[in-house]
């Protein structure tokens, strides 16, 4: 089959397209270049963490006399509607019930665990604060994240004396430890207290948390005006192979702001040269080849903003966006940036239990700048396309487009979007555009141009543009399937269809879609017996696929299987098939399959 095919190949093309997009200007990851730790346990909501967990007293099932608030609201109720409203998505609504009940019951400890952390994935961080004073037993992943927040916010609230003292005093630990780490120095530095802020990082510690702290001291050196050790320890980081991609465009930048440009240009020349793929570099060089102010040192505050923007980056590189989210609560409430929003937004979508949380981050990123505007947009679509809200996400994706109008990458996602909705005229105004119809357009945009042409019975014209795809890739699966389809289905070059079907199920042999395709084919030369066979298996694969068990049911018919064609095309109309699909099985559960629909006909 070629139909429902389409979306797989116009998915991934969404996804790679919005990843590409995403992944602009962020540095690469130090993970590339280092080994790394074992990722630390999730904060989940209403469970336990690997290691064994604090003894927790269970929340009694009544309470006697069950407290109220002043809206007469129980404590139980309150807390079963906070569960519900986390269960649902609705993180900020849960976060308020269950701090509710933690305030009418602050002796359970379960409730104060529970209501910390969503407070913490909220927003809420005063609440989640308070969780570092709190008289009962907790998780090390609730309490040391308190302990982190409450610095934090002695430090956003202008107290850094106190928040290093807290620091100092109680070390923030695992599994929050490198986040704590990093920020230190910051705070350090704001309370006055240098040699703390300093330091040279523990070299026998986490090396994720030493390599970054390195680069967080050559900062602070440079607040202290001492350039030549700032120096000395960035160009430690760039001579170092496995470290160097990371640290180029900082150490470009240093140089930029002690009036070497010409220095810092033969650095960023040198590293595009050997093929570094960073887009940072190439802004950089960009910049620095102009007349104009260097970046700018990050103050104390940003600096600290920064620190818990790597933390967030290397927690959700270990598979713990939860950790993520909350450094870069924090981050947001040191230095709230259009950048940090888009990287709490998409961080948050990738858990499946906070896509909802995401997207409304996403939706307060401001229209300027554009590209992170557009970033946000696209980010937006494609979660809500996985939530299959269709029409919400090409909303988003245009949005994306007129933030970012020259953008190829933007302007193919909306296409695959138009597509999945059908709407083909509009995504051929697109594809017939300049922004795609160029001399060295890819294969991809060339298969969709065609599918869309195939959908609207502009035959010839899809023939052309899917050949021209494949002679770029021969042996792509699903670009083999779809022309192959095309041409058994209509009956104008069966076997030699049937032999590009075959080629794609050989390299794909799991596609479900690719085996209907091949056991159509084999329909179509009247190889009936065999055909069962392979549609069943298809079926196997996609047993609520309409079309896969319409042509089984078909192939049934023709083998003399008439109960249990029946059988296949009234389940036919279960799946939601398309207008006509459904009057054509509806014809047939009548008459039967007619002589001119069992073709052999159009051999």
């Amino acid at each position: 089959m070629r139909l429902t095919a389409l979306p797989t190949i116009l998915l991934a093309a969404t996804v790679l397209g919005g990843a590409a997009l995403a992944q602009d200007g962020p540095p690469p990851r130090i993970q590339d270049v280092l080994p790394e730790p074992p990722p630390p346990p999730l904060i989940v909501v209403g469970e336990g963490e690997e290691t064994p967990p604090p003894t927790i007293d269970a929340i009694p099932s009544v309470w006697a006399p069950s407290p109220r608030d002043d809206d007469n609201r129980t404590a139980y109720g309150l807390f079963l509607s906070g569960r519900s409203a986390l269960s649902q998505g609705e993180f900020e609504q849960g976060a308020s019930f269950l701090s509710a009940a933690q305030n009418l019951t602050p002796e359970q400890p379960s409730v104060t665990e529970q209501a910390t952390t969503a407070a913490l994935l909220a927003g809420d961080l005063r609440f989640a604060a308070r969780a570092a004073s709190a008289e009962v037993s907790l998780s090390a992943a609730i309490r040391e994240a308190a302990e982190l927040v409450s610095a934090v916010l002695d430090f956003e609230r202008g107290d850094a004396r106190r928040a290093i003292t807290r620091l100092k005093a109680d070390p923030v630990s695992a599994p929050h430890a490198r986040a704590g780490a990093l920020v230190l120095p910051w705070i350090a530095a704001a309370a006055g207290d240098w040699e703390t802020a300093l330091a040279e990082p523990n070299p026998a510690g986490d090396p994720l948390g030493v390599v970054f702290g390195r680069y967080n001291r050559s900062q602070l050196l440079e607040h202290r005006r001492r350039y030549e050790d700032a120096e000395t320890v960035l160009r430690a980081l760039v001579d170092n192979p496995r470290t160097a991609p990371v640290f180029r465009v900082s150490y470009g930048e240093f140089l930029e702001r002690r009036g070497r440009r010409d220095e810092a240009l033969r650095i960023y020349d040198a590293a595009i040269a050997a093929g570094s793929a960073d887009p940072a570099l190439s802004l950089a060089r960009e910049r620095a080849a102009r007349p104009g102010r260097p970046p700018a040192l990050p103050s104390l505050r940003e600096g600290a903003a920064e620190a818990l923007v790597i933390a967030a980056r290397q927690a959700s590189s270990e598979n713990a966006d939860q950790f993520a989210v909350v450094y870069l609560r924090l981050a947001v409430a040191l230095e709230r940036t259009p950048e940090t929003l888009y990287l709490l937004g998409q961080t948050a979508t990738q858990e499946e239990d906070l896509r909802d949380l995401g997207l409304s981050v996403l939706a307060q990123v401001p229209e300027r700048p554009a590209e992170v505007h557009a970033a946000a947009r696209v980010q937006m679509g494609l979660t809500l396309a996985a939530q299959d809200r269709r029409e919400e996400a090409l909303a988003s994706f245009l949005m994306a487009q007129r933030s970012s109008p020259t953008d190829p990458r933007i302007a193919q996602i909306a296409v695959g979007q138009l597509m999945q909705l059908r709407r083909y005229e509009e995504a051929l105004t697109l594809l017939n555009g300049p922004l795609l119809n160029t001399a060295d357009q890819s294969a991809d945009i060339r298969f969709l141009r065609g599918a869309a042409y195939e959908s609207l019975g502009r035959i010839p014209e899809a023939e052309a543009e899917l050949w021209t795809a494949l002679q770029s890739a021969p042996n792509e699966p699903v670009y083999l399937n779809y022309l192959g389809y095309l041409w058994v289905d209509s009956g104008r070059r069966v076997a030699e269809g049937a032999e590009m079907i075959a080629r794609a199920h050989a390299a794909d042999p799991e596609d479900g879609n690719i085996q209907d395709s091949l056991g159509w084919a084999q329909f179509r030369q009247g190889q009936y017996e065999i055909a069962v066979e392979t549609l069943e298996q298809a079926v196997a694969k996609e047993p609520a696929n309409a079309e896969i068990n319409d042509h089984l049911g078909d192939a049934y018919w023709m083998v003399g299987r008439r109960r249990e064609a029946g059988f296949q095309w009234s389940r036919v109309l279960t799946l939601d098939p398309d207008a006509e699909r459904r009057a054509a099985v509806e014809r047939k559960l009548v008459d039967g399959l007619t002589p001119e629909a069992s073709v052999g006909a159009g051999l």
